[in-house]
């Protein structure tokens, strides 16, 4: 039956002509009568009922064509003959679709005929049909009323297509802007990048200077020296290129020189977890591995990504959660894990995910992996995964450390997470 309804809807044409095969049957049956129209007005009321027929066949395929037709066949009617068939079905068909889909204009001229029409009908054949006032008043209070309800429901529906089309012009509108603030919150993190490229690409610089002013001095007296300081600016060279790399592998529009404040790194993360334990949650952070002085790239976006999933935390888990932070120092890489319980209840969304955003380009700019979603075992988890590349300036042992930072519970008014887990690389 489904396959049989899809094909109706596409052909409208088969199901108008269905509709109106019994109209003229009926007609037919009214000949039978003792009242039925003779001679020339027999003939003129099968004109009538042929002109009805085909505008309703065709009010859907052609709207306007249709209101021209049962316009001339209403015309022949009033002035040829008095008799009313069935097909005049037809007409209120024909004002309901042009109230429907008909232009503005259109559908004025089909309710000023609702009115007109049956009051000159009465006015013609009052007398030849043997009605008094009365009696002519119901008849054209009936005709109108009955009209006038086919053109309210097309007009109606009329109203209801045009809401239905604002609704769905806003929803396009609005995806329009999530992906406008989207590309907008793209473009103020790859500004902050660029300010973070500032910091590494003076830093490395920095060192050359200061390595090859050493140098010259020492060329003449100490050449065991200079030849240290140049294999010292050689290394710290490269160091600066494969930072720019990096860095520029996601800077895809240019941005404005901006201030030049010193960036935070993994030595400033008992720092960040005293700061978020004031703020009132309970926080734990566990260093394991010996740690490694990375590149300035990876030890600051290691910095942002353990940030930003507290911040997380702290605004969308329940007042009683804790957040747990792992800093595991592999081989090749730094692993993170930054997982909270979220005692709180689930909340709608209140934000766009430009955290989520940052976290992503950060990671693929090293060739990481960024895993982000609930916990089987309850609760949030941010998982990263950042190579050293060959950036590393080396092994720096400290023991493993826990420090915990623990206030009671100001933590927000429920979850809001985006429920995903994406892998990044490029």
């Amino acid at each position: 039956m489904q396959r049989i309804y899809a094909w109706l809807r596409v052909h409208p044409l088969v199901v108008d002509v269905m509709y109106m095969v019994p109209l003229p049957l009926l007609s037919v049956s009214q000949q039978n009568a003792e009242d039925a129209p003779t001679g020339h007005a027999w003939t003129w009321m099968w004109v009538v009922v042929a002109v009805f027929s085909l505008g309703a066949v065709l009010r859907r395929v052609h709207p306007r064509a249709a209101f021209l037709v049962v316009t001339l066949g209403g015309v022949g009617q009033l002035c040829f003959t008095e008799a009313i068939s069935a097909a005049s079905f037809a007409v209120p068909m024909v004002l309901y679709t042009t109230a429907k889909w008909g232009s503005r204009r259109r559908a004025r001229i089909a309710l000023v005929a609702v009115f007109v029409g049956p009051g000159l009908y009465f006015a013609r054949w009052g007398t030849s049909l043997e009605l008094d006032l009365r009696n002519g008043l119901f008849g054209y209070c009936f005709l109108v009323t009955s009209l006038g309800i086919a053109w309210v429901l097309g007009d109606s529906m009329r109203t209801r297509r045009a809401y239905y089309a604002e609704l769905e012009e806003r929803a396009a509108r609005l995806e329009f802007e999530r992906d406008q603030q989207a590309r907008i919150a793209a473009a103020a993190e790859r500004s902050r990048i660029a300010r973070e490229l500032h910091d590494v690409v003076a830093h490395n610089v920095s060192v050359i200077v200061v390595q090859a002013d050493g140098a010259g001095r020492a060329i003449g007296t100490a050449p065991d020296k200079a030849r240290e300081a140049l294999d010292t600016i050689a290394k710290t060279g490269r160091e600066a290129l494969v930072e720019m790399r990096r860095l520029l592998g996601v800077l895809r529009a240019e941005s404005e020189t901006e201030g030049t404040t010193p960036q935070p790194s993994l030595g400033h993360l008992d720092d960040l977890v005293a700061q978020v334990g004031r703020a009132g949650m309970s926080v734990s952070l566990t260093v394991e591995g010996v740690p490694i002085d990375p590149s300035l790239t990876v030890a600051l976006t290691a910095y942002r990504i353990i940030q930003e999933a507290l911040t997380n935390t702290r605004k969308h888990a329940g007042p009683q959660a804790t957040a747990n932070v792992l800093v595991r120092y592999l081989d090749q890489a730094v692993e993170l894990r930054i997982g909270d319980d979220g005692r709180g209840a689930q909340a709608p969304g209140d934000g766009m995910g430009h955290g989520l955003i940052g976290m992503r380009e950060r990671v693929a700019m090293l060739d990481g992996r960024l895993d982000i979603g609930p916990d089987p075992a309850g609760g949030w988890t941010v998982y990263a995964l950042l190579p050293y590349g060959t950036a590393g300036n080396g092994r720096q042992p400290v023991a493993a450390a826990s420090t915990p930072a623990r206030r009671p519970g100001l933590g927000g008014p429920g979850r809001c997470r985006v429920p995903r887990s994406v892998e990044v690389s490029e």
